[in-house]
């Protein structure tokens, strides 16, 4: 994987986002969470520090006692907590100083009564015992002192800075940052140099115009994205300030990440320091500290699988999903083979029977990889996994749901928003199913492959992205490894058979496509994003075979197509342009 690349593209539909976004509010009250969030990690650094001290000095004196002794008996490592998640270890210390061995040696010409009176004056300090001492009150940290920050309102009030903001620069910044109801945002979780953020582009599809409008730095290379208007709870009434939402709806995006824990921040908010919320138990997952194998003087820096727990995911989250019926509820799919039902509107700092995630689901018996609610039947999910299956179930009995062996790694997986029993999933082999969960089997018998209603050879190698049109009835977008970007028509004829064509396949210039999307708003607009960390918004109308073959389509949903030159469409595609550089869609051919 490359260091710098797109890895989940959102829409956000237009006029949702506030037209003029508040600052992050950096008060008593928000500095009171963030220390909270703080303290926890800061005191599992201390633990830690201590048990490698500890063992490092049991490591010393084994050493000492086995010098004699087999070279090849290994040294175990003090076990950790009882539950066996963490586990003491220490490096060999491969750079110690070297010490000159006449140094080493007593001067019979110096005075052993002075070097005798030296050794007493250092024995009052108990330097042995120096790390071992635990005084009440000494534990200082960064954020010891946070509160102790003045924080003021504006620059007006802080009597520091003597050049005081204008008005002019005032109102500048505001109408740089206003986002017209006609204005769609774009989420972009993306990876560059090794940091990783999320970008919040503005689109002005009038203007043919895509331009970064703020960014919010991520803890981990980020994995999936999950657009809601749900303002979750939090564990201060602080959030207010930082948080516009009004009337019980909100522009929040949820974030998966290698780290087990997902975080949802507010869109409305720029320049923020901290999520809203965050969903999972980081002072119990510890996914900051490394969990060895191994045991000896030379530990393995490979790590080990962290045991399943129900109230939280203990890996990475690779999918989520936001119900848009019942709308406190958020499905995710995680890489501890688990997928988790989470209620938003619950405090998610609350321990014990009411924290947590409301239900945990073992459906799978390798790493889950995508996750989906049925929008026409709120209580269904459908999950895909490395397992090579796909499963559908209630969620609130899952041990009477159904799936289909697929024969390969699960990339992507939509439900049919016009069908309500049917879903597509794209495979690592670049196929591209659909199914209809009414005809599959027990999810307790998928030993061998189920038929699936039709197949598509979408890609050569995976299949990793697909999204299926809101707007047009048998539109669906897919996107590969092979680069390409492919749109396809499904018709169903007389008989019932449904026949499928590639209206329109094209290089956008993106990479290896990782994620595509239909536009909420606009019935052919696709985005896409892959390994060369760019965003690429696609006008599939400006091409003619494209608006032929779904002109009728269009007429019967009472969409209509708004005309545009070659010129206005820059070719269809509309990218980040950078000073002096220029589109480059009048470039990429279909093909």
């Amino acid at each position: 994987m490359s260091g710098s690349l797109i890895s989940a593209v959102s829409w956000v539909k237009r006029g949702v986002a506030l037209q003029n976004p508040s600052k992050y509010v950096l008060d008593d009250q928000e500095l009171e969470r963030v220390s909270a969030l703080a303290r926890i990690e800061l005191e599992d650094a201390q633990v830690e520090l201590k048990r490698a001290h500890n063992a490092a000095k049991s490591m010393g004196k084994s050493d000492l006692d086995g010098e004699d002794g087999d070279s090849d008996v290994d040294v175990e490592v003090m076990e950790g907590d009882r539950d066996g998640d963490e586990g003491d270890w220490v490096d060999e210390d491969e750079n110690a100083m070297d010490v000159d061995p006449e140094a080493a040696l007593p001067n019979p010409n110096s005075d052993s009564k002075t070097t005798t009176s030296k050794d007493d004056d250092l024995s009052q300090y108990n330097l042995d015992d120096y790390d071992d001492d635990d005084t009440p009150g000494d534990n200082i940290s960064h954020f010891s002192n946070i509160n102790n920050i003045a924080v003021y309102k504006n620059n007006d009030e802080d009597p520091y800075i003597t050049l005081k903001d204008d008005e002019d620069d005032i109102e500048a910044e505001r109408s740089e940052l206003e986002v017209l109801p006609s204005d769609n945002l774009l989420v972009v979780a993306k990876t560059e140099d090794e940091i990783s953020q999320l970008e919040i582009y503005v689109y002005e599809e009038s203007e043919a115009n895509l331009y970064v409008h703020h960014d919010l730095m991520l803890p981990n290379f980020p994995l999936c994205l999950e657009w809601l208007d749900f303002p979750p709870a939090s564990s201060s009434s602080s959030t207010m300030n930082n948080d516009p939402s009004n009337l019980g709806f909100g522009n929040y995006i949820a974030v998966g990440t290698l780290d087990p824990e997902i975080e949802i921040w507010s869109l409305d908010v720029v320049e923020a320091m901290y999520p809203n919320s965050v969903l999972g138990r980081p002072d119990k997952t510890k996914a900051h500290i490394p969990v060895p194998l191994g045991t000896g003087k030379k530990k393995k820096k490979k790590t080990k699988s962290r045991r399943t727990e129900k109230a939280y995911h203990v890996d990475a989250v690779l999918g989520l999903s936001w119900n848009k019926k019942q709308r406190n509820l958020l499905a995710s799919a995680s890489a501890d083979k688990t997928v988790k039902l989470w209620d938003l509107s619950r405090d998610p700092t609350i321990t014990g029977g009411e924290g947590g995630a409301l239900r945990s689901f073992d459906v799978h018996k390798d790493k889950v990889q995508a996750v989906q609610w049925n929008e026409k039947d709120p209580a269904v999910l459908l999950t895909g996994s490395y397992d090579r299956t796909v499963r559908t179930f209630d969620s609130r009995a899952p041990e009477g749901g159904v799936g289909a062996f697929l024969g390969s790694d699960v990339e992507a997986l939509r439900w049919d928003p016009w069908n309500e029993s049917g879903f597509y999933v794209s495979l690592e082999n670049g196929l591209v199913l659909n199914f209809d969960a009414r005809t599959l089997p027990s999810s307790s018998n998928l030993d061998q492959p189920s038929p699936a209603r039709f197949t598509l050879q979408a890609h050569d190698g995976a299949a990793s992205a697909l999204d299926v049109n809101p707007h047009i009835k048998g539109c669906i977008v897919t996107g590969g490894s092979d680069k390409l970007v492919k749109v396809w028509n499904i018709e169903q004829n007389e008989g019932g058979k449904n026949n499928v064509s590639l209206v329109q396949s094209r290089d956008l210039g993106v990479g290896k496509v990782f994620s595509t999307s239909f536009s909420p708003d606009s019935p052919l607009t696709v985005a896409a994003g892959g390994s060369k960390a760019k965003l690429q918004i696609w006008d599939v109308a400006s091409n003619a075979g494209a608006r032929k073959a779904f002109g009728g389509k269009l007429r019967e949903a009472g969409k209509v197509l708004s005309e545009k030159s070659a010129e206005e469409a820059r070719g269809g595609v509309v990218g980040l342009v950078s000073d002096g550089e220029e589109s480059d869609g009048d470039d990429d051919e279909d093909v």
